[in-house]
């Protein structure tokens, strides 16, 4: 972090918002930049339902009180939705109004790329911004973590599990989509962590007459129930579980998780690191830093510049990818 120059005035009143996907931690972080700004002397203002919000005025101030007992809610107490209008110059315009006449110096906006495109924009127009990765995806480049991934991870795995439980009783193969439409971190893991006999990804290639050559193979020693882990992104469980039903003549269902991996109580790494991001956020604030994104790099959490936050590329695990499969059947 920089400090503050000569003359410069630190934020008297900052806002909070949540943006894109709703993901379980975010409560968290909101509850940490409150208490931060409140113990410094800074007024809070909760911007509801993202950036929609910011610019039809519907803001509340926040007081101590007002963010208790939220850490373990799942979802955002200040909601999201979408705002096309804010993809204009106008709708970011007008945004930026309203926070100069409510007296808002500074924004934390808790989302992903596209809400750190738009933290990007209110910058240009004087607000200062500090993005938070609020995403269960992980699928933020300039982090190795972003908040809920955790959380939805051990959702999806504990589903995984149960599910075995009747796969096993039915010698059936079960292909589980997981949610990650442009990336396959949730179902890398959570492959690798329930013992899955394979795990496909847009990351990595796939082979469904390998697959199937494996499963009828390991049948032949006596296995007779298997778990294929797909991410979202890849395409059509369903049809995926039909092809591989014919070519084995295993018994194939489907099963899509989907939205219930964003909900559920946030797990302790997520309200820990949300709270963490949440109050270095404050403290950039209060020392006039705008245009950076919250990150943890190194296991320690750290700030970078957006545009260079968003023109990062991150790497895929190809090594835990080998060793699933390695260790599979």
């Amino acid at each position: 972090m920089e400090a503050l120059k000569d003359g410069e005035i630190m934020a008297k009143a900052i806002g909070i918002l949540t943006s894109g996907g709703d993901a379980p931690g975010m409560n968290a972080a909101v509850r940490a930049v409150t208490r931060a700004a409140l113990a410094k002397g800074i007024k809070v203002y909760g911007i509801r339902r993202g950036y929609n919000g910011l610019i039809n005025g519907d803001i509340v101030e926040l007081g101590a009180r007002d963010v208790s007992g939220i850490m373990q809610r799942g979802g955002t107490v200040l909601y999201t939705a979408r705002c096309p209008e804010f993809r204009t110059e106008e709708g970011i315009a007008k945004a930026a109004e309203n926070c100069k006449k409510m007296g808002v110096d500074g924004i934390v906006v808790i989302g992903g790329d596209g809400s750190f495109r738009g933290a990007a924009d209110l910058s240009r127009h004087g607000i200062l911004c500090i993005g938070l990765p609020g995403t269960i995806d992980n699928d933020i480049a300039c982090t190795e973590y972003t908040i809920g991934y955790d959380t939805a991870m051990n959702t999806a795995m504990e589903m995984i599990d149960k599910l075995r439980d009747t796969t096993q009783s039915h010698d059936r193969c079960s292909v589980v989509e997981v949610m990650g439409r442009r990336a396959g971190y949730i179902a890398l893991n959570v492959g690798l962590a329930s013992g899955a006999e394979a795990v496909l990804t847009l990351e990595e290639g796939y082979d469904l007459d390998e697959i199937a050559a494996s499963m009828i193979n390991a049948s032949k020693t006596g296995k007779k129930h298997f778990i294929i882990v797909v991410a979202e992104g890849v395409g059509n469980a369903e049809g995926i579980a039909r092809e591989l039903q014919e070519k084995t003549q295993i018994e194939a269902r489907a099963t899509i998780l989907g939205h219930v991996q964003r909900g559920g109580i946030p797990t302790l790494r997520d309200r820990v690191i949300a709270t963490e991001m949440g109050y270095y956020a404050v403290e950039l604030l209060e020392q006039d830093i705008s245009n950076r994104v919250v990150g943890m790099k190194d296991g320690k959490i750290y700030d970078v510049d957006i545009q260079e936050a968003l023109s990062m590329k991150k790497e895929f695990p190809h090594k835990r990818y080998k060793i699933v499969h390695d260790t599979a059947f």
